[in-house]
């Protein structure tokens, strides 16, 4: 059955409307970048005419410290991400291929802790993180995001490690090696898909965060991104070109790990053929 024309064209419409509304505020966000000393959002029919720059930009990277907040932020979340995925995929691995008395227990007891809203944590952690010292410190930041994401991404990861063949194993028992092998020669790579996945998600979450930072950061000089951009709040007016430039400067890394990861995005059928029937 062929489906009229109008039909088509009202889908497509559809879809074209759609898409628009969500692109234009970036769009908007942009082209409001360019308009230096504005401290008041330009009318929509007034962005399409200005002339494009780099001066916002120029002055945004530095301004407010931002150039060495940008380089905490890309430090603090390199480190988060690659640590997360560790610890999460050991804990998946372990919880999908180990059987240990009350293994199912204490995984429904982990997923409870996920319905806990994030901010009522934010008290304990802070006391955990004072009682070890590592206030005003890297490592206290790197601890929290780590621990504080192991849960959902071992969830994710566990289902995924379950649906791998146990038999791809016995060619590393054969050779003499033991679970660690295993973990590292068959699970990770298999796993890759759901990995890159993850680490669009944790190193966008990462990024973005902005109150742990400030509550466990003291010192100026290690602060993270989010911060810098609110310094750009006035406190009497706002340049929205300075603060639109700064975001936008402050999107380009997810959008990078975007692009690299992008490809890792779980498909279905990855091990297909890995073992014979």
């Amino acid at each position: 059955m062929t489906t009229p024309w109008f039909t088509k064209l009202a889908v497509y419409a559809i879809i074209v409307a759609g898409a628009l509304l969500f692109v234009f505020p970036f769009i908007y966000m942009i082209l409001t970048s360019f308009f230096t000393a504005t401290f008041s959002l330009p009318k929509p029919e007034e962005v399409f005419q200005v002339v494009p720059n780099l001066i916002n930009y120029e002055v945004v990277w530095g301004k407010n410290h931002f150039a060495r907040y940008f380089a905490n932020s890309l430090l603090i979340t390199s480190v988060a991400m690659v640590g997360a995925l560790l610890v999460s995929s050991l804990t998946a691995y372990g919880f999908a291929r180990f059987a240990f008395p009350g293994k199912e227990a204490v995984f429904r007891l982990f997923l409870l802790t996920m319905m806990i809203p994030s901010v009522i944590n934010i008290i304990p952690q802070f006391i955990i993180i004072k009682d070890l010292g590592l206030v005003n410190t890297y490592a206290g930041l790197w601890l929290i995001y780590i621990a504080a994401g192991v849960i959902g991404n071992m969830f994710f990861l566990r289902g995924f490690f379950e649906s791998i063949p146990k038999e791809l194993e016995e060619s590393v028992l054969i050779d003499g090696g033991g679970n660690w092998r295993i973990y590292w020669n068959i699970y990770l790579p298999l796993s890759l898909p759901a990995m890159g996945t993850l680490a669009i998600f944790i190193f966008q979450g990462t990024w973005e965060e902005y109150f742990l930072a400030l509550t466990i950061i003291k010192s100026e000089a290690l602060r993270t991104l989010p911060i810098a951009i609110l310094m750009f709040n006035d406190k009497y007016a706002t340049n929205y070109g300075q603060i639109f430039a700064a975001s936008i400067i402050a999107l380009l890394p997810v959008i990078l790990i975007y692009v690299v990861f992008q490809k890792k995005f779980v498909q279905s059928g990855f091990n297909e053929g890995a073992v014979k029937g």
